[in-house]
Parts: structure tokens; C-alpha cells; sequence
């Protein structure tokens, strides 16, 4: 396997160690992408003795893995400060290959903070952007949306929250296909005065920089899954809540829809009848299908899969992963914040202001 790697290669770093039913998972979910994507190859990192016993499994893997021995792992329990420091792991490698440009991407199930900490470390954020975010696609009700930050930043500035609104547009036009999408600042109101006030001078900063985007201001929560806009904006307390809030509902849905059908004679006799649109809904819904959410703002790919999802999850993340790499999605933030001068900006809001 030490033969697959070329400069013609898509070449994605996997921490083969990440997650709860790793390595296992991962090489399954590995298997799964490498059925859809011809173009890509693995730089795999993991206990040696552990992975290629689940390499063996799948002889589609046989010519596009390349395996590295990473003696040590991650543990879900790991504070960040500790795992920086430590270089042995299957995840620090699997990022620093990324670093070296063996890989365009790096894919882990891990640890969310850790990888957060050592991506930022090694990867380093892209110049004009002050902080990285968590951003993820989902399901609204007429397609998909991008919703940044979810977690990585629990408190924002309005220069911040200008930044993700920046990433986002990138994020929504090259993955959604979204010619000009519609941005959005996530608030508890539509009225100009309603939220926080950094939300407020975020929302000035945008309608008065140079960026060319479609801001149509404040969506409230309950509108997000109605389509109202492409990228909803949030610092990532808000955004997490916002994420955890909607993903719970998802399953209380699809759980009730399951007990009123088996508690009821008449709708199990016409369950046939609706299966094509039960089927539609549910695969809608699924989880697994928007898995894989990605650090952006970083000098690099970095996508986090869901640590308790199966092979088919993993496998999305990887093609998520592959999808940005096949469009320059790092490079064409860099373009996008060439022109932009937001720190003026906001020097600018802030003397109007006070």
C-alpha cells in the first residue's frame, strides 16, 4: 500500500482511531466513499495491527490506502491542552499530513475540541480571519442550507460574526450549488433593534462593506427550516443549541410517526400506500445523510464526522471532504477577504456607535 499516493491524487487524511466504534467504521465508511469517488486516495492513521485487519475486509481499499502506524489515540475524555502537546496520535498525524501537503484534507470522528486545538495549531487560521467556526449543511424544507458557527466560538464580536457570514457565502455557493445566497444573522427578532448587540453591529458591518452578498438581514429560529435563507449566521453557543435543538426534534418526529403507525390497525393497512412518501421524509431527515462538519477559516480542510455515526455517515463526511477539495474551497475564501477591509469597518460602526 505504499505505492497509491501520486501528485494526480485526491488525497484525504483519515484518523482511523476517531470515534466510538473505531477503527471499524471508519474503514467501512472508507470503503463506501472509495465506491463513488475513483479519484480519491487515503492516507490512513491508526494502530497498524488494528486497521489492517479491517483493511483486509475490503478489497476495494487494497490500492487506494496508504496505511501509517500512529501508536496512540485520542480518547473522547482528552482536554485539549493535553492532546496538543502529544504527537503520537493517530488524529495529530492525520492533521500534520495535511500541514505537509500529503493530503488536501484531514477526516476524524475524534474528539471535537481536540481536533479544533491541534487543527488551529498545525493548520493555522487564514490571514484576515481571527477565528475558525464549525459549520455544517442541513435540511430545510425546499433543500439544504449552511449554518456556521456550531460550537467552535461560544462568544462572538461583530467582526466575527462578518466572517462567518463571509465563509458561509463561499461554503454555500461551491457545495449547495447556490448561485447568490441568501445570508442571514440568526436573532430573536426581525426588528433592526432586537438581539445582542453584536449581532446589531454585525449586521451594519456587513450592509456596509464591500462584500458582495445577498444579506437579508435577521431570521428567527423558527423560520430556519422554512428556506428563508442559505446560510444562517451565529456565534456558536447560539448556533449549537440552535443544531442540537432542531436535531432532537428530527428524532422525537420520526419516533411519533413510528408509534402512530404500529398503533394503528387502519394505518398499517395503508402504511403501503405511503411508503414512497414515508421513505422520502425519513431519508430527509436522516442524520447520517448531513454528516461531517467542517472547520473553516483554517489554511486547510479539516471536517469533523459525528463520533457515534455508522459506515454511511462517515462516508458522507468523506465526500463533503472531497467536494471542497475538487473546489479550491480554501483558496476561494482567501480571493473572497482579499478586497475586504472589516476591521476598518467595524473601526467605523464603532465611532458612529459611540
Amino acid at each position: 500500500m505504499e505505492q497509491v499516493l501520486s501528485e494526480n491524487n485526491l488525497v484525504i487524511s483519515v484518523d482511523a482511531m476517531g470515534g466510538d466504534k473505531s477503527p471499524q467504521v471508519v474503514i467501512e465508511g472508507l470503503a463506501i466513499a472509495a465506491k463513488h469517488n475513483r479519484d480519491i486516495r487515503f492516507l490512513v492513521f491508526g494502530d497498524e495491527e488494528q486497521v489492517q485487519a479491517e483493511l483486509k475486509k475490503y478489497p476495494i481499499l487494497k490500492d487506494v490506502c496508504q496505511l501509517r502506524h500512529s501508536p496512540e489515540r485520542v480518547h473522547n475524555e482528552d482536554k485539549p491542552s493535553q492532546v496538543i502537546r502529544n504527537k503520537n496520535t493517530s488524529m495529530y498525524q492525520a492533521i500534520d499530513a495535511v500541514r505537509q501537503g500529503e493530503a488536501q484534507a484531514v477526516v476524524s470522528a475524534g474528539n471535537t475540541g481536540a481536533l479544533m486545538a491541534i487543527s488551529k495549531m498545525l493548520l493555522k487560521t487564514i490571514q484576515k480571519i481571527h477565528r475558525p467556526a464549525i459549520v455544517s449543511i442541513m435540511p430545510h424544507r425546499y433543500g439544504k442550507y449552511v449554518m456556521l458557527d456550531l460550537g467552535a466560538n461560544t462568544e462572538c464580536n461583530a467582526v466575527n460574526l462578518a466572517e462567518f457570514a463571509v465563509m458561509g457565502n463561499v461554503l454555500a455557493k461551491h457545495a449547495l450549488g447556490i448561485e447568490r445566497p441568501k445570508i442571514a444573522l440568526l436573532n430573536i427578532g426581525a426588528e433592526e433593534m432586537k438581539g445582542k448587540e453584536e449581532i446589531r453591529h454585525a449586521s451594519q458591518m456587513i450592509r456596509n462593506s464591500s462584500m458582495d452578498i445577498d444579506f437579508i438581514g435577521y431570521i428567527e429560529p423558527h423560520e430556519i427550516t422554512f428556506g428563508k435563507a442559505d446560510v444562517v449566521v451565529a456565534d456558536g453557543f447560539t448556533g449549537n443549541v440552535a443544531l442540537k435543538t432542531m436535531e432532537g426534534t428530527a428524532k422525537l418526529i420520526r419516533s411519533m410517526v413510528k408509534d402512530a403507525v404500529k398503533s394503528s390497525f387502519l394505518a398499517l393497512l395503508g402504511l403501503p400506500f405511503m411508503y414512497f412518501a414515508v421513505r422520502k421524509i425519513s431519508k430527509t431527515m436522516n442524520p447520517k445523510l448531513y454528516n461531517g462538519a467542517m472547520f473553516v477559516g483554517l489554511n486547510g480542510l479539516s471536517v469533523k464526522s459525528h463520533g457515534g455515526t455508522d459506515a454511511l455517515g462517515f462516508s458522507v463526511a468523506i465526500n463533503n471532504a472531497a467536494t471542497l477539495v475538487r473546489q479550491n474551497f480554501v483558496a476561494t475564501i482567501k480571493e473572497e477577504l482579499e478586497h475586504i477591509d472589516l476591521e476598518e469597518i467595524s473601526q467605523d460602526i464603532f465611532y458612529e456607535v459611540y
